[in-house]
């Protein structure tokens, strides 16, 4: 069972400006909920116990917030103070806290839901099964609600691929089941998760699943504003 996951909170958010010129991404608000609290609940509903989450810009904002606020986790906030490290050096950084044990890395600019819990269940039962060192929720381009996103992978017999880099019809949603072994080669500081992505992809070792779930993300300012506009249910 996964008991432990990473939220990656650090980024500057820029394609919401100017909301974001004043308060960190993860704390615009879905409505009565933060995009950080939809998040971390949503992992407390699946049984997550420990949470690492990394901050760099306005982060004392998320400090404050995690502080003041009682969530039912344990929460662990690793700060980026000197420069951003990117997605995969944020994980790397925080990395001894997940020790040998597989964790979950999410993005809290999806809006998750209880109807994702069906298909994280399925993801655990799936990767160890499978004894997989990376397994990614994807969702097919057409069941986003930005419609503008373009693919980031292709998706056949569960494996991921980008041999068509012209034709992507999958888009990943943010949601991953990864060991800690993948990081043990590398010793570089600030990278993106891509690079760890596109090396398993070469050993045929990147996995995923489809979700059936339409794709609600905080991706631009225009798309937030028309994502206030709807009633969502966790």
């Amino acid at each position: 069972m996964i008991k432990k996951a990473m939220i990656l909170a650090a980024g500057f958010g820029k394609r919401i400006n100017p909301l974001t010129l004043k308060s960190p991404k993860p704390l615009l608000k879905i409505g009565n909920e933060t995009l950080l609290s939809n998040t971390l609940k949503f992992l407390e509903l699946f049984g997550i116990k420990q949470v690492v989450v990394n901050v760099h810009y306005l982060g004392e904002q998320i400090v404050d917030y995690v502080n003041k606020n009682k969530f039912k986790l344990n929460i662990n906030i690793v700060k980026e103070k000197d420069k951003i490290l990117d997605t995969g050096g944020g994980v790397l950084n925080a990395i001894q806290y997940f020790s040998n044990e597989p964790f979950l890395i999410i993005n809290p600019d999806t809006i998750w839901n209880s109807y994702y819990l069906k298909e994280l269940n399925l993801m655990e039962k799936s990767f160890f099964e499978k004894k997989n060192k990376c397994l990614l929720l994807v969702v097919n381009k057409k069941k986003s609600f930005d419609k503008s996103i373009n693919g980031d992978f292709n998706l056949k017999n569960n494996f991921i691929s980008r041999k068509n880099e012209k034709d992507l019809s999958y888009i990943y949603t943010g949601l991953q089941i990864i060991k800690p072994e993948v990081f043990s080669s590398l010793d570089v500081k600030a990278f993106s998760i891509n690079r760890i992505w596109n090396k398993l992809i070469k050993s045929n070792e990147l996995y995923g699943l489809e979700s059936d779930i339409d794709f609600f993300h905080v991706s631009t300012l225009n798309i937030y504003k028309n994502l206030l506009k709807k009633n969502f249910k966790r």
